[in-house]
């Protein structure tokens, strides 16, 4: 019994070194080589009418109404405070959605980057990855992040075929369907996301060989709904293309934060895997001031406020909510609830947070 454990244990170990060392060296080839070739690759973008201006399918006529095309929600996360109590409240929510009418919503994953199990374990499902190589992020913890979706993809059962990717600061406000259809994935766009704008730096690693550069959506990786079979072909280049820019001075400095967003989208571009963007995908306050038909809350931004309910952003508010202000520690229950004229979506995104941290048993600890 021991020997066997300790084989499997050796075989498990392997394979872990074997995925770090193509990836590796994936990284370091020529990307180029790397690339799909774009004749063996149809945009499924141009086999059906599209929305020029939210890219929406004007024709659903082809849209089953019977049999539901459950996705799988898959949250990357690091082992801190900051990312766990976000972890925490966003599984509270997805479970409230999930059961509910036009939910197309199946499993749930957190993929935790830091390597090693926490504590939270048996609340979230969760699988473990192992983190860059020292070093090798270069002090930009994101780039574990396509890194860590390229391991789960590989060695993990997913029951279903489509993958939602979102991210721990995002609060389900209404059970959410399958947006993605005929081979097309479902994104939100974000208007820091500019392709044309940065298409000499971008050329490096879509090559016009593979198309206008139009032909990269500005989306970032989540939240997306894509099909399981085309994530697994795209996860290994995103990871590339994510290390290529961090590696190249002038994507570095171009793209800075958001330079893991704009590897996605190349990647996607580079597969043939083209979005339908999704405006209403997501809302984020205090900008977005209401709920609308939004399915997702991205609290990323802080929520500064006087008491006579005016936004003071660049300045701390009387009143305030950023997720920031808890990067070391649980935020209370019961937080304090906006003054009157705070828009609907902040005021909605409070008591969401309230509401998960009352019933979420042993917060704080």
């Amino acid at each position: 019994m021991g020997c066997g454990n300790l084989f499997f244990s050796l075989v498990i170990t392997f394979s872990a070194a074997l995925i770090t060392y193509n990836i590796i060296i994936s990284a370091n080839a020529s990307l180029k080589q790397d690339f799909p070739d774009p004749s063996s690759t149809k945009s499924a973008a141009s086999s059906f009418s599209v929305d020029p201006v939210i890219k929406m399918p004007t024709d659903l006529s082809s849209t089953s109404k019977t049999s539901k095309r459950l996705f799988h929600t898959a949250v990357t996360a690091s082992d801190s405070i900051y990312n766990t109590w976000q972890c925490r409240v966003m599984y509270y929510w997805f479970k409230k959605q999930k059961n509910k009418p036009n939910s197309e919503m199946g499993g749930f994953t957190r993929i935790l980057h830091s390597g090693q199990p926490d504590r939270f374990m048996d609340e979230i499902p969760t699988f473990v990855a192992q983190p860059l190589p020292d070093g090798m992020d270069q002090g930009y913890i994101v780039l574990n992040r396509p890194w860590a979706f390229v391991q789960w993809l590989q060695q993990a059962k997913i029951e279903e075929d489509y993958i939602l990717m979102s991210e721990p600061d995002h609060i389900l406000v209404k059970p959410i369907p399958n947006l993605s259809r005929d081979g097309l994935g479902a994104a939100f766009p974000f208007f820091y996301i500019e392709p044309k704008k940065y298409e000499t730096v971008l050329r490096k690693f879509f090559p016009e060989e593979n198309g206008p550069i139009t032909n990269i959506d500005p989306i970032g990786n989540s939240p997306v709904i894509v099909g399981k079979d085309a994530l697994k072909k795209i996860a290994p280049t995103w990871m590339n293309v994510s290390l290529a820019m961090k590696k190249d001075p002038e994507a570095d400095k171009a793209f800075g934060w958001v330079l893991e967003m704009y590897a996605y989208a190349v990647a996607s571009a580079l597969h043939g895997v083209g979005n339908i963007l999704y405006k209403e995908f997501m809302i984020q306050p205090p900008w977005d001031t209401t709920i609308g038909k939004a399915y997702i809350i991205h609290y990323t931004y802080g929520c500064d406020f006087d008491l006579q309910g005016k936004l003071t952003y660049g300045k701390i508010g009387e009143w305030r909510f950023d997720k920031r202000s808890y990067d070391n520690i649980w935020p209370p229950r019961n937080l304090t609830l906006p003054p009157p004229g705070v828009p609907e979506s902040v005021v909605t995104l409070v008591k969401m947070v309230n509401e998960a941290t009352a019933n979420i048993p042993n917060w704080g600890s």
